[in-house]
């Protein structure tokens, strides 16, 4: 039966082409919001805290600050709203799950930038 879920999951559901993130990275998201008969574009910048599942089922959640009040947002990766993602800066982090990030505040709710090495 599991076979039959993931073929129908690998061949139905479009993939979309979105650059690799993890939790700790600061991300922009640009979704398609309708609002009657007209549609616009809004975006929605924060750290990822989470990634969760896998394949058409996949979820991200994001962190910002809206004044002095956290909010979070939950996005399925193959949400069809979702037109594009922009990686703002990695994070470095050591866990997959920063659910610690959400009674942190002032200079202690920053993240360290993640560097590689260019070769």
């Amino acid at each position: 039966m599991s076979n039959l879920v993931d073929f129908v999951n690998n061949e139905f559901v479009t993939k979309k082409d979105f650059p690799e993130f993890g939790a700790g990275d600061t991300i922009t998201v640009y979704y398609e919001i309708k609002e009657g008969e007209k549609t616009r574009t809004q975006f929605f910048k924060g750290v990822v805290i989470q990634r969760r599942g896998t394949g058409a089922t996949e979820t991200f959640t994001i962190r910002k600050m809206s004044g002095a009040v956290g909010v979070e947002r939950i996005f399925p990766v193959n949400m069809p709203a979702l037109q594009k993602v922009e990686v703002n800066q990695r994070g470095k982090v050591r866990r997959a799950r920063i659910f610690y990030f959400r009674d942190l505040t002032g200079k202690k709710a920053k993240i360290k930038e993640r560097r590689y090495n260019k070769k």
